[in-house]
């Protein structure tokens, strides 16, 4: 938008930008970006003048995008929407964590963590988030921030989850100015990937690569203006062995069906859908098996 964002809704203006960067490359992402932003200016200030102009303008654009977008069950369907901005955001969380844990700190995977929070903010528009958005949201706010600033100050930040007590990241961080404070020194103490005692303060940070975490990463995770970097390598995929039963799978016997299992298995098609757009084979394949088991079972 070219019209300049008021100074009351400047909480949004990370949304705003990461919805521009994604407006040729995936228009769904963009249009979510904008719509949590128009949603959450409303709460922030639509009396004044100023702002009154500029949430009326960003309703425009969103109508506009929608006509355009109409056709995308991203866009006509909640629960495939969804699906679709929880699978990119925890991708670019995936790139990150991966580049953090091997101990590869650098300004792509920096923004990676903090696009991917600002997307899982984006979830907010479906509903509340879940409690595991809600810890992948809180630690890729704060690592962004504590990477960031490491590297700022000339030091070699520690990898993976690390002691947190008490931490806390600056909602007011920008991934191309810096942030405004840095956050308090984390306890030396680094966490054990696993075994007792791994990620005590962030228990759901390990993603099993399935319906919610596509392993491929994006095609072009964003970075940061003028600061070259490296093109990011695919993951390798591990595709699951189809369970034979289901190969000639029909229903057993009488199965019931009931209201829930038939929208429990429309959301494994729609993730399964939405993997294949990501060239997530084996996300698919897990998805696509524990339709049919449910269908033809009735259980998962």
């Amino acid at each position: 938008m070219a019209e300049a964002l008021p100074p009351q809704l400047r909480q949004i203006q990370h949304h705003l930008r990461t919805g521009q960067e994604h407006e040729k490359r995936d228009p769904v992402v963009a249009y979510y970006c904008r719509l949590y932003a128009m949603q959450t200016g409303m709460k922030l200030d639509s009396k004044t003048p100023e702002c009154r102009k500029f949430l009326v303008k960003l309703m425009d654009q969103l109508e506009t995008m929608k006509k355009e977008l109409g056709d995308n069950e991203s866009i006509s369907q909640e629960l495939v929407g969804h699906a679709h901005i929880e699978n990119y955001a925890l991708k670019m969380f995936l790139y990150a964590d991966n580049e953090d844990r091997s101990g590869r700190f650098h300004k792509n995977m920096i923004k990676s963590f903090y696009t991917a929070s600002l997307l899982l903010d984006v979830l907010s528009v479906f509903g509340e988030l879940s409690e595991e958005n809600f810890q992948h949201r809180k630690y890729a706010k704060w690592k962004a921030t504590y990477i960031h600033n490491c590297l700022k100050n000339g030091e070699v930040p520690q990898s993976g989850p690390i002691g947190m007590e008490g931490e806390e990241y600056d909602d007011e961080y920008d991934v191309e100015h810096g942030a405004a404070s840095q956050p308090s020194q984390p306890s030396p103490h680094v966490l054990p990937r696993d075994g007792p005692g791994a990620n005590t303060n962030f228990p759901n940070i390990q993603i099993p690569p399935g319906a919610h975490a596509p392993a491929n990463t994006p095609a072009e995770v964003p970075h940061f203006t003028g600061e070259p970097c490296n093109p990011v390598q695919p993951v390798p995929q591990n595709i699951p062995v189809v369970d034979p039963s289901l190969l000639n799978a029909s229903q057993q016997g009488e199965v019931r069906l009931t209201p829930e299992d038939y929208t429990r298995a429309q959301k494994y098609c729609k993730y399964a859908g939405s993997a294949l757009q990501y060239e997530d084979v084996g996300a698919a394949v897990q998805n696509l098996q524990k339709a049919l088991k449910l269908l033809t079972t009735g259980r998962e």
